[in-house]
C-alpha cells in the first residue's frame, strides 16, 4: 500500500533528526475513511516499519469524541486507554496506539506529524508563546494552550478547531501545543515536509546562525568521582554513568545559568530525565564533591521516591546515569535538547517550564509510567551492566574476549593501538541494537600516561570500571644467539611491566567504588600463557614475562582482596587461528619456522602440525575456551591470586 510506504518514509526523515524528535518520540499516522493507522508506543520513528503501526477502526475510535469519561483524570485516563485498546483491528499484534490517536484521528488531513521540534519548543516553551506565534505565523495556524495530555487536551483541540473551521471554512495545518511540540497535516507527505520547512525557516530568521556546539575536554576529575557516584546509585543494580560536556552544556552549569533547565520544559523531559536534576558545584576536591552529592542524592530520594537521572556539575559537566548505556545516550539527547530550548527561548521573553501541577500530573500518569518502563529495559546477560576494558582488545584473543563480554551485557572498552580496526570493530557491535556500548581507546599499556588516560576515559565515558583484562602482548621468537637487547627490553615493557601499570591504575578506580559500596566485586585478570607455566624453548623473553607476571597476579592479590578485588591470571594454550600464530609474514608459525625451533619443518603448516600433536585436546585453544575462564573468574567470590591453565590438557598443574 503506497500511502503507509509513504507513511514509513516521513516517519523515519523526521524520526532520525534529533532537531525533531528525541528517543522515538513524536508519532506520525495515515488515515482513510475507515481506518487510522498511527505510531504504537514503544517503537521508534527513525526505525519504524508497517510493524509499528497500529490499525484502529475510525468508527470505533469515534465514540471517544461522545463518550462521558469520569471526572476523576487518572480513572478517566485509564478507560480511554481500554477504548483506544479496543479500537484496534489486529488485537492480537499487542500493539499499544499513542496516546496522542484521538487527535490524529480528530485532524482531518490524511497524514499527520507530530514532532518535539527543538527550534519549534524554542517558542512553545518560552513566555511570549502566545503572542509571538500569532506574530510570526498569523491566522495560519493554531495555537493551544497547554493541557494535560490524553483526554483533556483532546477536548480543547476539538474544540479551537471547530472554531477555526467556523471562522475559516477548513481545518488548520498546523497546531502548535504550548510546551509540548507541532502537529502538521496534509494530504501529501510532501506538503508536510513543505509546511515544516517553512515554519523552521520564519523561526530561523529570528534566532539567526546557532552557534557550533564543540566538545570540551574530560578533565581528571571523572575516574576520581564518578565510580563512587555510579556505586551510590546502583542499588537496585549496576548503572552507567557518563560524564558529557561541551560548549552548550557548559554554559548552563553555573548555579546562575543552571535556573534556565532546572526544570522540565515538556512531558518527555519528565519520562526520560525526571522532573528535577541535581546541581552541585566540582572544585577539584573529589571527596567533599563526592560527599556532596551523596547528600544530595538522599535528600532527593526521600522527597521524589527515586534516584536522579541527570546531575549538573559545575566544573566537571553533566552526569547521565541510567539503567544502560543506550538510556544515558537517550539522557544526553534530552538534556541537549532541554539546553537549546533554553537557548533559542531566551529570544521570546525568556524560559517557560511546566508548572508544578503539570509535573505532578505526568508523574502520576500511567501512559507515561509506561513509557518510561520501556525506556528502561535492560538484558540478562552474565555480566550485565559491569565495565570492563580489555587491552589489545581490537583482535586476536583480545577482540574474542570483547564479543563475549559484549554479547553478555557488558559495557566494553577496546584499548589498543590499532585505532583503525579498534574504531571498527566498537562500530560493528554497537551496530548491533543492544543497550550496552563498546568504546575504543587507543592505549599504548608500556606507557603510564596513556594507562592513565584510558581509566580516565572510561570513567567518563561508563562511570567506573568492573573488570581490567589485561591481555595485551607480544611476542619475538628467538634464542639468545637472535635476541637482541633493545627487543628483550621490548618484551618485557610490554608483556610485564604494562600489567603492573594496568593493576596499578585500575585498582585504584575499583578501590574508591569499594569505599562507597564494601560488597562489591571487581576483577583484574591477566591473560598469562602456558610459556608462564613452563619454560618456552628460544622463546624466553616471552616465557620469562609471563612467569613474572604470575608472580605480579599472586602478590596484587594479596595488597587487593580486602577491597574485593579479585585478581587471576589465565594461562591459554595456543590461539592457532589468531593473527599471533597464523599471519602469513610475521604469525609464529612462520617466525618458529626461520627460528629453527621445529627439526624438519619445511612449512609454517608444519609447524602448525607440530604444535596440534602436542596437545591432549588435538587443537589449538579458542575465544570461548578463554571466556568460559573469564566468566568462572568473574561469577565467584572466593578465589584469588591463581593461574588458571586453558592448555587442553598441554599444561597441566601440579
Amino acid at each position: 500500500m503506497q500511502e503507509i510506504s509513504d507513511l514509513i518514509e516521513i516517519s523515519r526523515f523526521y524520526g532520525r533528526q534529533k532537531d525533531y524528535t528525541i528517543a522515538g518520540g513524536g508519532n506520525t499516522s495515515y488515515k482513510n475513511d475507515e481506518y487510522l493507522w498511527v505510531k504504537a508506543s514503544g517503537y521508534s520513528l527513525a526505525t519504524i516499519d508497517e510493524a509499528g503501526f497500529a490499525r484502529l477502526d475510525r468508527q470505533a475510535l469515534a465514540q471517544v469524541n461522545v463518550k462521558n469519561y469520569p471526572a476523576d483524570a487518572l480513572l478517566r485516563e485509564e478507560e480511554i486507554k481500554n477504548d483506544l485498546l479496543k479500537s484496534r483491528v489486529e488485537p492480537e499484534k499487542g500493539q499499544r496506539p499513542s496516546v496522542e490517536t484521538s487527535l490524529h484521528n480528530l485532524i482531518g488531513y490524511a497524514y499527520v506529524v507530530h514532532t518535539h521540534s527543538t527550534k519549534v519548543n524554542g517558542l512553545m516553551c518560552s513566555n511570549q508563546a502566545e503572542a509571538k506565534t500569532r506574530e510570526l505565523f498569523g491566522n495560519q495556524v493554531l495555537y493551544i494552550a497547554y493541557e494535560d495530555p490524553g483526554y483533556v487536551l483532546f477536548k480543547a483541540v476539538e474544540k479551537k478547531i471547530l472554531d477555526y473551521n467556523s471562522e475559516h471554512g477548513k481545518q488548520p495545518q498546523v497546531i502548535f501545543l504550548q510546551n509540548h511540540g507541532v502537529f502538521v497535516g496534509a494530504d501529501s507527505t510532501a506538503e508536510i515536509k513543505a509546511i515544516y520547512d517553512g515554519l523552521i525557516a520564519k523561526l530561523d530568521a529570528v534566532y539567526g546562525p546557532e552557534p557550533a556546539i564543540e566538545p570540551v575536554a574530560v578533565g581528571k576529575g571523572a575516574a576520581e568521582t564518578l565510580p563512587a557516584i555510579r556505586v551510590l546509585l546502583s542499588e537496585g543494580g549496576l548503572k552507567t554513568v557518563k560524564l558529557a560536556n561541551n560548549t552548550l552544556l557548559n554554559g548552563f552549569l553555573s548555579a546562575a545559568t543552571y535556573e534556565a533547565v532546572a526544570r522540565p520544559f515538556t512531558p518527555d523531559g519528565i519520562v526520560y530525565a525526571n522532573s528535577a536534576f541535581i546541581h552541585a558545584a566540582y572544585t577539584g576536591d573529589a571527596e567533599a564533591f563526592v560527599q556532596d552529592v551523596k547528600a544530595k542524592i538522599a535528600a532527593y530520594v526521600q522527597e521524589k521516591g527515586k534516584t536522579p537521572k541527570v546531575i549538573f556539575a559545575d566544573g566537571l559537566g553533566v552526569l547521565l546515569i541510567g539503567a544502560h548505556a543506550q538510556a544515558v545516550e537517550t539522557l544526553e539527547d534530552v538534556v541537549t535538547d532541554s539546553c537549546r530550548v533554553a537557548r533559542f527561548a531566551a529570544f521570546f521573553g525568556g524560559q517557560h517550564p511546566m508548572l508544578p501541577q503539570w509535573v505532578r500530573f505526568i508523574e502520576t500518569w500511567e501512559v507515561e509510567q509506561y513509557r518510561s518502563k520501556i525506556s528502561i529495559g535492560g538484558s540478562a546477560g552474565r555480566v550485565d551492566g559491569k565495565i570492563a576494558i580489555v587491552t589489545g582488545g581490537a583482535q586476536g584473543f583480545g577482540a574474542g574476549i570483547v564479543e563475549h563480554l559484549f554479547a553478555d551485557g557488558a559495557n566494553v572498552v577496546i584499548a589498543d593501538l590499532n585505532a583503525e580496526k579498534g574504531e571498527e570493530f566498537a562500530a560493528s557491535l554497537n551496530a548491533k541494537g543492544r543497550k550496552n556500548r563498546a568504546h575504543f581507546v587507543k592505549a599504548d599499556v608500556s606507557k603510564a600516561e596513556s594507562v592513565e588516560n584510558l581509566i580516565e576515559e572510561t570513567a567518563a565515558r561508563f562511570g567506573g570500571l568492573d573488570v581490567f583484562i589485561s591481555n595485551a602482548g607480544i611476542l619475538r621468537a628467538g634464542g639468545l644467539d637472535e635476541m637482541t637487547p633493545e627487543t628483550f627490553r621490548l618484551m618485557t615493557m610490554v608483556n610485564y611491566e604494562a600489567y603492573f601499570l594496568c593493576a596499578k591504575y585500575a585498582s585504584k578506580v575499583m578501590k574508591l567504588q569499594h569505599t562507597y559500596a564494601p560488597a562489591l566485586f571487581m576483577d583484574i585478570i591477566q591473560i598469562n600463557s602456558k610459556s608462564g607455566l613452563k619454560g618456552s624453548n628460544k622463546n624466553f623473553a616471552y616465557a620469562g614475562g609471563k612467569f613474572g607476571g604470575i608472580g605480579l597476579t599472586q602478590s596484587f592479590a594479596l595488597e587487593l582482596m580486602p577491597y574485593n578485588i579479585k585478581v587471576n591470571s589465565i594461562c591459554p594454550g595456543n590461539f592457532y587461528d589468531g593473527p599471533l600464530w597464523a599471519d602469513p609474514e610475521k604469525g609464529l608459525f612462520v617466525q618458529y619456522l626461520k627460528a629453527g625451533k621445529v627439526p624438519g619443518a619445511r612449512t609454517a603448516d608444519d609447524v602448525k602440525k607440530f604444535y596440534e600433536a602436542q596437545v591432549p585436546a588435538g587443537r589449538g585453544c579458542t575465544p570461548i575456551d578463554v571466556m568460559r575462564a573469564v566468566f568462572y573468574i568473574i561469577e565467584q567470590e572466593y578465589e584469588t591470586g591463581q593461574a588458571v591453565p586453558v592448555t587442553g590438557g598441554q599444561n597441566m598443574l601440579k
